[in-house]
This record gives structure tokens, sequence and C-alpha cells, in this order.
């Protein structure tokens, strides 16, 4: 074989590795938006079989503690209940609280609150030309977890379980002040005062149940949650943990008063360390008639 003869077939083969990782890339992908679909409409289709009517007026709020109250009456000016919201949030996210790195992401967030259901798609920037796609979800009670290399590779999956759909209800909770109707006391959600500034909201979905404290600015905003106790996942385990957040830069939004900068992190010891800081970037809602 002459010098040449070899250059070229190197050359030849080079290109087909280059053809079969495109195509394994491609058809990678084409199968994760395919579940990616399918997840989105098994919750709105959840959502719609849940879905009643609910008059917002002040007198359902008069039971409720002051500070809850007075923040529904904020949040929900138009006095409409959400049937579903898609916010598109930007931000930077770290692995671990322990970690030194935080890595930019952009994600679509799909919430149906009369499913009692989330669906979270980011796209997280690990390095030039290279990233990883992250899929969290509530539905149907089950919490689940996927990330996948190049949105095409399935790397880490997790789904079910006690600890996985409770820290799942814990997030949906929590990120309620995007969606504040489902904050509305309920045959699921009751609220417990604590003092002139918290309230404990307790969420029971599928017989799991969370509660969650919240906290109340002078301006009637929900300015931070609170859980001495919430499930995720530390050295390879699930364990228990103190897990905070806090919100600001309220802004009308599509007739609703939400928050359009938030910071979620886990107590590590006596220190509080974030693990997600995210910007609203555009948001949306659809209302019950």
């Amino acid at each position: 074989m002459t010098l040449v003869t070899l250059r070229s077939t190197m050359i030849l083969a080079a290109l087909a590795v280059i053809v079969i990782a495109i195509v394994a890339v491609w058809v990678g992908a084409r199968r994760q938006r395919s579940a990616l679909t399918a997840d989105t409409e098994r919750l709105i289709r959840a959502g719609a079989a849940h879905a009643s009517s609910l008059a917002i007026d002040d007198e359902a709020l008069r039971n409720l503690p002051p500070p809850v109250a007075r923040y529904l009456r904020l949040a929900l000016p138009s006095r409409k209940a959400i049937r579903e919201v898609r916010i598109t949030q930007t931000g930077t996210l770290r692995t671990d609280a322990t970690a030194e790195r935080w890595m930019a992401f952009e994600a679509d967030h799909l919430a149906v609150p009369s499913a009692t259901g989330f669906l979270w798609n980011a796209r997280v920037r690990v390095a030039p030309l290279l990233h990883v796609r992250v899929r969290d979800a509530l539905i149907h009670g089950i919490g689940s977890g996927q990330v996948s290399l190049m949105s095409a590779f399935p790397v880490g999956a997790a789904t079910g379980g006690l600890e996985m759909n409770s820290g799942s209800l814990h997030r949906y909770l929590a990120e309620a002040v995007w969606y504040p109707s489902a904050l509305l006391p309920s045959s699921q959600l009751q609220w417990t005062p604590i003092d002139a500034t918290r309230a404990l909201a307790t969420l029971t979905n599928d017989r799991v149940r969370v509660s969650l404290e919240f906290r109340f600015g002078d301006n009637g905003e929900v300015t931070g949650i609170y859980t001495p106790a919430r499930w995720g996942t530390f050295g390879g385990g699930y364990k228990q943990v103190p897990w905070e957040g806090c919100f600001r830069d309220y802004r009308e939004r599509d007739g609703v008063m939400v928050p359009t900068h938030g910071e979620v992190g886990w107590y590590i010891g006596d220190e509080w360390r974030a693990v997600w800081k995210g910007t609203v970037a555009a948001y949306q809602i659809r209302v019950r008639e």
C-alpha cells in the first residue's frame, strides 16, 4: 500500500467515525425528544383529568394565616386559578453543595397545579461544545430525574421511591411561588400559622406528605422557604438535609405577581450553600375559565 493510499484510507475511516457519531447523536437526541414529548403529554392529561372550577375570592382567604392571605391577594390580583404555567429560566447551578464549579443552564419549566406535577428540562453547559440535558419531573406522584450527555446518551437516572417522590414534592411546593393558586387551601394543602411573618404549608399527594415553612416580607411577598429535612443525594446515597430557598424581584407577569429571581441550596453543617440560581426569562400561564 502506498503512502497516498494509506493516507486516503485513514481519512475515509476518520470520516466514517465522524458520520457514525453524528448519526448516533441524532438518533439518541430524537429518542430523548420523544420521551420529553410523552412526559409532557402525560402531565397535561393528568391536569385535565383532575381539573375543576376553583373560585378565588376574599371569602376563601379569610380563614388563612394573615401573611398567607396577604400574599395570595398580592400574587393573584386577577383572582384566576392557574391551569398551567410555562417558564423559561436561565442561570447557574452546581452538582453538589461542596463543589466549587458553577455551570450555566437554560431550562423550560412546565407546571400543572391540578396534577400536582411539573417537568423541568434543562440544557447545562459543562465545557465548550459539550452539554448535558437534565430532565426532572413529578408526574402522577412519581418523582424522576435523568441526565443525558449531549441531549442524546443517558448517563444517569432515578425514578420513584419515597425519597425521590418526597424530594420532588418538596420542590413542587417551593416552586408554587410561580403558580400561586396552588397554594390555596384544599383537601391536599393546609396552612398552619407560625408567627406574623411565617406559616407552614403541608401538602399531601399520593400518600406522600411534605411540609415547608414559607417566609413573608413586609410587602406580603414570599421571600423564602425552609424545611429541616428534604431528601437529597449525598455521598452516593439518600439523606434528609435542611433545605432553603429565597426569592426576590417580584413583577406582574400574565396577571400574576411572581419572583423573577430565586436561589435554593442545602445546609452543610451550619452553613447554607446554594446549588441553583435562576432568573425568569419568559413566563406564560393558562387559567381555568
